[in-house]
């Protein structure tokens, strides 16, 4: 899982984690990119429960194996953390 803030940091977006939110939105409905794993600040699901889009994001991430529990993710456990490559 990643943040929309640190997607936008990786991208070189600076803080444009809004920004990152719209255009995620914006990927048609048969795309194969991992939009489901793309979180708020601290693990937080940013897309309601009860939406149709809220309602698969939660069934991706349960399918994957990943504990949803009080709308949140527990990025230590589940977070993405790219390693740092020197050189």
């Amino acid at each position: 899982m990643v943040s929309y803030g640190q997607l936008a940091e990786l991208a070189g977006l600076g803080r444009a984690a809004r920004w990152v939110g719209r255009t995620l939105g914006q990927l048609p409905t048969d795309t194969r990119l991992p939009w489901h794993r793309v979180l708020g600040a601290g693990g937080r699901l940013s897309l309601a429960l009860g939406t149709p889009s809220g309602d698969e994001q939660r069934a991706r991430l349960r399918a994957e194996g990943v504990n949803v529990t009080n709308n949140r993710v527990d990025m230590t456990r589940h977070g993405w953390r790219p390693m740092e490559h020197s050189g």
